[in-house]
């Protein structure tokens, strides 16, 4: 601990606690403190639940971030290689945050959905850019696991702020001025940017990798790279023009758009233009690849700008995706479908939590946010450090199965929470925690809501410890960091999607129906992981290039 705090003192240290603080604000107040305020002026959930997509520019910042990693800015790229992007994010930030104060949502909610949009793209480019900041500064000094641990420390502070701060300061005004000081702590954030130290940014050059023989053409390369760069335009596109109709005004006598018609109808091809088709074109390049068709003899020596901007691209898109396929073969579908459904038991109605607390349940701001956010977060800690013993312990698949099955049961306590609690009541009574509660100045109602919360943010903790680390264990050291990203990210597509259509059942069935709906859906995942564990003791790992790690 001693050496934690000294090394906070460096510049380095306390320019990336600042930085971690300055990720997790805008995150907080936009993915989530933002619905509790929808909430309580009486936008209807389902509106909420599209309004969550935002939330899918995290899961799509791959897409860019090879223009971030080399595009200088104009005047501010002489700040440095990062800087000059996270102080241009910064400050859009902050617009994005006066934009939502001058705008009422209950008559424009469209203008604030843009401006909350334009909020999320900043936060998730200053992500990409805060992420290589951390990599490039790290010394032996600094090494990259402390500067990785302070920037969850800033996270995990600012997460605190932006949730149980911002609720308590809702509770005594009105929530314009809360997020009008929440603007003014983001432009004050982006003076500790401005002080932060950075590297010079290296020349350009062609990934090394691309250019061996053995590796396609440049000209097939282009081939792949524009047909999934046309899917992945198709799906933004069509979820953003659902989300633009969905947030418009609807005219005199004309059907509202229906999340759940837009899932039904162009759900699965949303799917299979941003998973399956760069699973077909990577399968394709190593086919080529394996029968020596259309690859270069000689290593590729040529050089623009084009050509290197192509390269990166490439190297976002499908080389990831390309390795992976070629690794696991077949078992490649295994892997994507743990990872569709894995998060999809808790992460579908993340969005809900506080107008389900505030405005169904009618607990208030203070009573939230000390019980989601200050008691929430330690639960969660808890979830992750018992994530991290078990997988010590019993090893990989057992607590990666562990983390899909107990998820299931938050759901069913929530549902028991919307019905009236009589299951919780009695745990609660046979544990005598209703009597701890009063006996600690609580009472009964406020203990099923710690005795809900303490479940589920455990078991999530857990089951996010177990999934990052079976992530992290299947991809390949070359593609380490992008292939994470790239398969990370349908986490937060498939459950970015489903919000739009919980909020409509919500608001159609009911809190209680939609929760164990939604545990019944947890059950495709226990199915996956079983499979993917069978498939997995079949595998040495010395099979697989790599190493990474798939022996059971």
């Amino acid at each position: 601990m001693r050496l934690f705090v000294a090394a906070l003192r460096t510049r380095k240290s306390a320019s990336m606690l600042a930085l971690g603080f300055s990720s997790g604000l805008p995150f907080a107040l936009l993915i989530g403190t933002l619905n509790a305020w929808l909430g309580e002026v009486g936008i209807a959930l389902a509106t909420i639940g599209v309004l969550s997509w935002i939330g899918l520019a995290t899961a799509f910042k791959f897409l860019w971030s090879p223009l971030v990693d080399r595009v200088r800015l104009p005047l501010l790229g002489r700040l440095g290689r990062r800087k000059g992007w996270i102080v241009l994010c910064q400050a859009l930030i902050v617009v994005a945050l006066i934009g939502l104060v001058v705008t009422d949502p209950t008559l424009d909610i469209g203008r604030f959905a843009a401006f909350a949009f334009l909020g999320a793209v900043s936060f998730a480019t200053q992500d990409i850019a805060i992420d290589g900041w951390r990599i490039d500064v790290a010394d032996d000094d600094t090494p990259v696991e402390l500067l990785s641990a302070i920037n969850q420390l800033g996270y995990r502070v600012a997460s605190i702020v932006g949730g149980a701060v911002a609720l308590y300061m809702a509770s005594r005004m009105s929530w314009p001025t809360v997020y009008a000081v929440m603007a003014g702590v983001m432009a004050v954030l982006i003076l500790f940017a401005l002080a932060a130290p950075d590297t010079q940014r290296p020349p350009d050059i062609a990934v090394s990798a691309l250019a061996a023989p053995g590796e396609v053409r440049p000209g097939l390369r282009a081939v792949a790279l524009a047909i999934v760069g046309a899917s992945w335009t198709w799906a933004i596109v069509t979820l953003v023009r659902f989300m633009v109709s969905m947030l418009a005004e609807t005219p005199p006598g004309a059907p509202r758009p229906s999340p759940g018609d837009f899932l039904k109808y162009h759900g699965p091809a949303i799917v299979v233009a941003t998973v399956l088709v760069p699973l077909a074109v990577a399968g394709w390049i190593n086919w080529l690849k394996a029968r020596g068709r259309g690859v270069q003899t000689v290593a590729d020596t040529g050089t623009s700008a084009m050509r290197t901007a192509g390269n990166h691209l490439y190297g976002a898109l499908i080389a990831p995706l390309a390795d992976l396929a070629q690794r696991l073969g077949w078992g490649v579908l295994i892997v994507i479908g743990l990872i569709l459904t894995y998060a999809l038991c808790y992460n579908v109605w993340a969005s809900f939590a506080y107008p389900f607390y505030l405005d169904y349940l009618h607990y208030t701001k203070d009573e939230v946010a000390f019980a989601s956010k200050l008691f929430g977060i330690i639960m969660s800690i808890l979830g992750v450090s018992l994530g991290g013993y078990l997988f010590v312990r019993i090893g990989r698949f057992p607590t990666v199965l562990v983390g899909a099955i107990l998820p299931i049961f938050g759901n069913f306590l929530y549902a028991d929470l919307a019905d009236g609690a009589p299951y919780i009541d009695l745990v609660l009574g046979t544990l005598r925690l209703d009597h701890l509660a009063i006996a600690l100045g609580s009472d009964e109602r406020m203990a099923r809501l710690l005795l809900t919360i303490c479940y589920e943010n455990i078991s999530t903790g857990l089951a996010l410890a177990a999934f990052v680390a079976y992530l992290s264990s299947i991809v390949s050291k070359q593609f380490a960091a992008v292939q994470y990203a790239v398969l990370s990210s349908l986490t937060f597509l498939i459950g970015s999607l489903g919000r739009g259509v919980a909020g409509e059942m919500f608001d159609t069935l009911g809190y209680a129906t939609v929760f164990r709906y939604v545990a019944a859906v947890g059950l495709l995942a226990i199915v996956f992981v079983l499979l993917e564990w069978w498939r997995a003791s079949r595998v040495s790992a010395t099979a697989e290039l790599g190493g990474t790690g798939e022996a059971a």
